[in-house]
């Protein structure tokens, strides 16, 4: 009997980890769902934002880490919505960014976590929640939309390509100083944003 009442029981994910878990939204009623606390979840961000925002990582040291980004991008391709997914493991830059937007700057904050029209979604769990409520396909309603086949022709879907001004060797020859320096243009990593990609920011 016990374990078929445990088979009965629904299952939940876990919330998604990168490097440690550290992140809490605040205390809320438990009896009413979380998306119903949406609109006042995250006073710090701005609403101006019509888009979807998906800070993911590439890396796959962590599997699960790696295994919800990727059913979190399934579940928007599915609703046929555009997505900036901004990387951290290609650009540092977002990292603090997420960090400066749930109010963490000390701390890691797990991966990956969605902001849709500005306002904070959460993680993997939540976004797997509201899509299984139906309540996901409300939220972004009116969002730009994408054919879930498209793959953008200038960096593959990598949203980064190298930097053209030093070739993604970071460093350009100043022929006044008769040096190497390190490159404006580019990231740690030698490479500068896909124009064709980003087509909507926070800013």
């Amino acid at each position: 009997m016990d374990a078929i009442e445990a088979a009965k029981k629904p299952f939940l994910l876990t919330r998604s980890l990168s490097y440690h878990h550290t992140f809490h939204r605040r205390a809320r009623d438990s009896s009413i769902p979380f998306w119903k606390t949406l609109a006042d979840d995250n006073p710090n961000v701005s609403n101006s934002n019509l888009g979807v925002v998906i800070y993911t990582t590439s890396l796959r040291s962590i599997r699960r880490t790696h295994a919800d980004c990727c059913a979190v991008r399934a579940i928007f391709r599915g609703l046929r919505v555009a997505v900036d997914e901004r990387d951290v493991s290609i650009h540092a830059a977002f990292r603090h960014e997420l960090q400066t937007m749930v109010g963490s700057k000390s701390r890691p904050v797990g991966l990956p976590q969605v902001f849709v029209r500005g306002k904070h979604i959460g993680g993997a769990e939540e976004v797997r929640q509201l899509h299984e409520a139906g309540e996901m396909g409300r939220l972004v309603e009116g969002v730009l939309g994408q054919d879930p086949a498209f793959v953008c022709g200038g960096c593959g879907g990598v949203r980064f390509v190298p930097c053209g001004n030093c070739r993604g060797s970071r460093k350009v020859f100043v022929e006044e100083e008769g040096r190497m320096r390190r490159c404006e243009d580019c990231n740690e990593n030698g490479l500068v944003r896909c124009a064709s990609c980003f087509s909507f920011s926070f800013n």
